[in-house]
């Protein structure tokens, strides 16, 4: 997993335009469920927008299931009705940037319950990219540095072993603002004392993960996070 995609931060002013001509152009085409959209070239040169931001846009539409693509074939029209498609995308166009409180209560309940669908269903590929993340965190922990973004590909690799695409594709989404506000509130600093607690938790997650416990995993999971969720509270 690539650190610059991870932590790439989306233009959303550009996405956010993007998709609300896609949504003029299906309005204009009259568009119909499993209609085909043109490629993301000729969407790009007709919103005068690079190749990246449409495709992010796509994703983005993808994700709320306005849209589908299908691998060799294509980008299409999701299987709902007009009403439904413009009153979904007014509603991702208002959505606002997550308070720092959200992000914490939502992650937390994500990966409550990822880090039990880990436990299941993880892999021997899985276990090699999670103990490659918890590596790599370690290794900067020890020391004191700041490890936030390899704390981060370190969910994101538990994330991607739970097997479920939607959360990990949720975890994807949130963790661009989750890097932010953890440099704007300092979240790291208040643990320059304690990265070998910190390295050690991660540990006790990856072991339940390697034993397959996904009761223990989560309980490992939960403590992880219990300084996080009270420092939250106290900002």
């Amino acid at each position: 997993m690539k650190l610059e995609v991870i932590t790439r931060k989306e233009n959303k002013e550009s996405v956010n335009a993007i998709i609300g001509q896609i949504r003029d152009y299906i309005n204009f085409k009259n568009l119909e469920p499993q209609d085909k959209l043109p490629s993301e070239r000729m969407l790009s040169e007709r919103f005068d927008a690079s190749r990246s931001s449409v495709r992010e846009a796509i994703q983005k539409l993808e994700f709320y299931g306005i849209l589908k693509s299908i691998p060799q074939s294509g980008t299409f029209v999701a299987d709902i009705g007009k009403i439904a498609i413009n009153g979904i995308i007014d509603e991702i166009l208002r959505l606002g940037t997550s308070d720092f409180k959200s992000l914490v209560e939502t992650r937390i309940l994500i990966e409550l319950k990822t880090v039990r669908l880990a436990a299941t269903r993880r892999t021997e590929e899985d276990l090699i990219q999670i103990k490659a993340a918890l590596d790599a965190f370690a290794e900067k922990a020890a020391v004191g540095e700041d490890a936030v973004q390899e704390d981060l590909i370190f969910h994101l690799a538990i994330a991607k072993a739970s097997g479920n695409n939607t959360i990990n594709n949720l975890m994807l989404i949130i963790t661009p603002e989750i890097i932010t506000n953890f440099e704007k509130y300092h979240v790291c600093d208040k643990n320059e004392n304690d990265g070998m607690e910190r390295i050690q938790e991660h540990t006790d997650v990856y072991e339940a993960i390697v034993a397959q416990d996904p009761q223990l995993a989560k309980q490992r999971m939960k403590k992880h996070f219990k300084s996080l969720y009270e420092y939250c509270y106290n900002i």
